[in-house]
């Protein structure tokens, strides 16, 4: 899910201004924690330390929304604050969709924080509408948002 081969990055003058994820959502959960997994064994965690880090993560299941599995999910999109306004969000949404589209997909989703008016905005520019959020008083005291929105949109 957070490997380099599933992000689009938009450059400006060969550096990084822009970044999203894209990738199907059947699996991303087990394949998000296998990575953790094949981390915490190159950098020598042991089990009891990975463990450890698989507790610390479970506050956000309980306000986590993601698309179902037979979606296109697109996540983690930035922009580097000095690049911002350019459109580059927009462009790298648009590269994703097609991709998402040659690849079969009839919808496509994106998850962001509630509060987050920017990535809204964004989102609903590009032709996505509100489809679900889920809520989680734990999750707010610790991240200071109140939990998860998700938008859809057809491919």
């Amino acid at each position: 899910m957070w490997h380099v081969s599933q992000f689009l990055i938009a450059e400006i003058d060969g550096k990084p201004a822009a970044a999203l994820c894209a990738l199907p959502a059947a699996g991303t959960g087990p394949a998000a924690w296998r990575a953790i997994e094949e981390v915490g064994a190159a950098t020598g965690l042991a089990a009891p330390e990975l463990e450890a880090i698989r507790r610390r993560g479970t506050y956000t299941r309980a306000c986590w929304v993601q698309g179902g599995e037979g979606d296109w999910m697109i996540e983690h999109v930035a922009t580097d604050p000095a690049y911002g306004g350019r459109g580059l969000v927009q462009a790298l949404l648009a590269r994703a969709l097609d991709k998402g589209r040659a690849a079969g997909f009839a919808r496509a989703t994106i998850s962001f924080l509630i509060g987050n008016q920017p990535a809204e905005r964004a989102y609903a520019k590009a032709g996505f509408v509100f489809a679900e959020e889920k809520r989680d008083p734990a999750f707010e005291a610790i991240i200071g948002a109140p939990g998860f929105r998700m938008f859809a949109r057809a491919m």
